[in-house]
């Protein structure tokens, strides 16, 4: 059974062993197209030809399934097919409908014809009488319909409706194919489109300087009316927009808190949002943005770099149900040139830090070593000698902070070179070219140090002659170094610290201010945390001279210092004994290095100065080193009392009032010293500043 198409179309291929049932072999031709072809306008013709052979239709066509209610109407019976008419469901009258889950045959359309749906009208116009409609399927997922019609009533029986069965799933195999290879092949256009970006990205170190140029060439393969970098704080609490296209939105720029959750969102895995307005995990200031800009659907694809996640990279659009599982491959495509753009520019960041710290460290470096030659140059105490990291660690410091204005405080214990560093500072500052000047404040007592400090008019007190500048008016232009300020008396505290605040003191005996141009520099051994617990010094002021506080590290924490040092010292000393020694024995610099120096530097000078006295132009060896220094495992034995009980040492059963016997040894002190004060301090080994304190303190200042 054939019909006037079947004779008058292609050509069928001649087969060698041809079945006697006309539908199998039909079946086996069709079959054989659609796994040689997926031209889907030659599988249409050549199942055309075949199907005529078992099928009495004058037309014959697919309907091919789109999104929602939208169908692809294709004929097969036309030699050279037109494009697909667009159509619907709702355009076929309920009479002439194809069923969603089943065959429908209809002899005689003419009678079931509606002319107010536009395929009814089509198909009047065709002259259709009959008509079988078959449906397609991927799956379970309906694909469309395959339609046979005829120009005779009552042309399609039962048994043609059985036949048309398997070619509609021979042709709903051909469609999927061809389906998959369409999209195979669209993904790799779109594919290869975005990466275009690749160049582009490549001449560009900031990617926000060509965020809009990256949304215009990606819009077309994945449409999009914004486009955003964001980023997580490092604590995943709050999302920052570091890039976005098209017009500035001041509303996203504000830093968003995320909550537990929309934490889902900021995953390592994608997040497709059909509608933002039916999401029911968006976060309200999300979804409020969202609102504001118009936004419906969005696809975010999280950034990654080599250390973990970032960020992301957001689609949003203002269309709902703009995106697809199908457009994440794209994004994610996007989203890897993006973080492969970060990345560089991260590393060329990296780089330009590092090359910075490089050349401010060799700077520093240039810096500290051209104060150390300044020093050099005055030799003896001054000079800044020591290669260990924690001396260079403060003289790093130093230099930095040297050429500011800001009050240092030096801290650390007696004899670490605290007046050293007090010269390298204002060998590096602005104030180089002014005068340096030093006052010892354990050195004098209260009324002197205020004196001294401040200075005095004529007739301030007795005894004052003439005026006299104090050293604040003498280091005007340069630095003032106060050697031991803790030592100050509450009086002398109160003045300095208006001198810090208001740059401004008055001499004593005077009712006129003087402008303080000078730069402070304070240095003290004793804890001044602890002096301020017992209220021996003033928080306040405390607080206005540590601004920027460095500790000077005990010799014993320089130990690869202290043989460089010793020559250099032995350097110095030589020539003030008349004749230099020739040298340190190696057991003399084993002995040097193993003893702890409480007294620091300038313990080792004294220990080298008395040795070069004694080696007379020689070797110093451990006979010339002080007894405690050539032998550091000794301890002094306790000399035998046999008048002293064993146990006089002991604490009475009472215990013993502290305040009392620092009274009485103050007040022995002063009898054995004749009431000379100095003396009295030196018996004591405290300084006469600290003597006429507890004099105060324990009412003996009129003894």
């Amino acid at each position: 059974m054939k019909t006037e198409f079947a004779r008058a179309s292609w050509p069928l291929e001649a087969d060698s062993a041809p079945s006697t049932d006309p539908l199998v072999e039909a079946l086996r031709r069709i079959t054989r197209v659609v796994s040689g072809t997926l031209e889907l306008r030659e599988v249409f013709v050549r199942v055309a030809e075949a199907a005529a052979t078992v099928l009495p239709f004058d037309r014959m066509g697919v309907v091919r399934a789109r999104e929602r209610d939208t169908l692809e109407l294709y004929s097969l019976t036309e030699m050279v097919l037109d494009p697909p008419v667009t159509i619907r469901l709702e355009d076929f009258s309920p009479a002439t409908r194809p069923l969603l889950d089943g065959n429908k045959r209809i002899n005689d359309v003419l009678k079931m014809l509606d002319l107010s749906f536009a395929m009814d009208r089509r198909i009047q116009e065709q002259g259709m009488r009959s008509g079988l409609s078959v449906p397609l399927f991927r799956g379970e997922q309906l694909g469309g319909y395959v339609m046979v019609g005829s120009r005779r009533p009552g042309a399609f029986t039962a048994e043609h409706e059985a036949a048309l069965q398997p070619i509609a799933d021979l042709l709903g195999l051909a469609l999927e194919h061809e389906r998959l290879w369409s999209l195979d092949a669209e993904r790799r256009r779109r594919l290869d489109a975005i990466d275009a970006l690749l160049p582009m990205m490549a001449n560009v170190l900031d990617i926000r300087e060509i965020f809009n140029q990256v949304s215009t060439v990606v819009k077309p393969v994945l449409g999009h009316d914004l486009l955003i970098l964001s980023s997580l704080s490092a604590d995943r609490r709050v999302m920052t927009v570091d890039a976005l296209s098209g017009e500035p939105a001041p509303e996203l720029w504000t830093p968003m808190p995320v909550g537990e959750n929309d934490l889902k969102h900021f995953g390592l895995e994608p997040v497709l949002v059909r509608d933002v307005e039916a999401d029911p995990d968006a976060q309200p200031e999300r979804a409020r943005k969202c609102r504001f800009l118009g936004v419906r659907s969005l696809l975010k694809i999280p950034l990654r770099l080599d250390d973990g996640f970032i960020g992301a990279l957001i689609f949003f659009s203002k269309t709902p149900g703009q995106y697809s599982e199908n457009d994440v491959v794209v994004a994610r495509r996007v989203a890897d040139h993006v973080s492969l753009a970060l990345s560089h520019q991260r590393l060329a960041e990296e780089q330009r830090q590092a090359a910075e710290a490089r050349e401010r460290a060799a700077n520093l470096e240039e810096r500290v070593q051209a104060l150390r030659d300044e020093l050099e140059v005055t030799r003896g105490y001054h000079r800044v000698l020591g290669e260990s990291k924690k001396w260079k660690d403060v003289l790093n410091q130093a230099a930095k902070v040297a050429a500011t204005e800001t009050t240092v405080l030096l801290t650390g214990e007696s004899g670490t070179g605290k007046e050293v560093i007090a010269r390298f500072l204002h060998r590096g500052s602005r104030r180089a070219k002014g005068p340096f000047v030093a006052l010892n404040c354990a050195a004098l007592p209260e009324t002197l140090l205020e004196s001294e400090l401040f200075g005095h008019e004529r007739g301030a007190f007795t005894g004052a002659l003439t005026a006299h500048p104090g050293r604040i008016e003498q280091a005007a232009g340069g630095t003032l170094f106060l050697d031991e300020v803790g030592e100050m008396s509450p009086g002398v505290q109160a003045k300095l610290l208006r001198v810090l605040q208001e740059r401004e003191f008055q001499r004593l005996g005077a009712t006129r201010p003087i402008k303080a141009d000078v730069r402070v520099v304070a240095a003290t051994n004793r804890d001044l945390a602890a002096a301020i617990a017992r209220g021996d010094f003033r928080e306040d002021l405390y607080y206005r001279l540590s601004v920027f506080d460095i500790r000077l590290p005990p010799l014993r924490e320089r130990r690869e210092d202290i043989l460089p040092l010793a020559e250099a010292l032995l350097e110095e000393v030589g020539p003030s004994v008349g004749r230099p020694a020739a040298g340190i024995s190696r057991q003399a610099h084993e002995a040097l290095l193993s003893y702890p120096w409480p007294g620091n530097v300038r313990e080792l000078r004294n220990a080298l100065e008395r040795a070069t006295i004694l080696c007379d132009g020689g070797l110093i060896t451990l006979e010339h080193l002080p007894i405690a220094l050539g032998h550091p495992a000794a301890s002094p034995a306790r000399p035998e009392r046999p008048d002293r009980p064993e146990n006089a040492d002991a604490f009475p059963p009472g215990g013993v009032n502290l305040e009392v016997v620092e009274r009485d040894l103050i007040a022995k002190a002063l009898d054995e010293a004749g009431k000379n004060r100095s003396r009295a301090a030196r018996l004591l080994g405290i300084t006469r500043s600290q003597l006429y304190y507890r004099m105060q303190k324990h009412g003996l200042a009129a003894g």
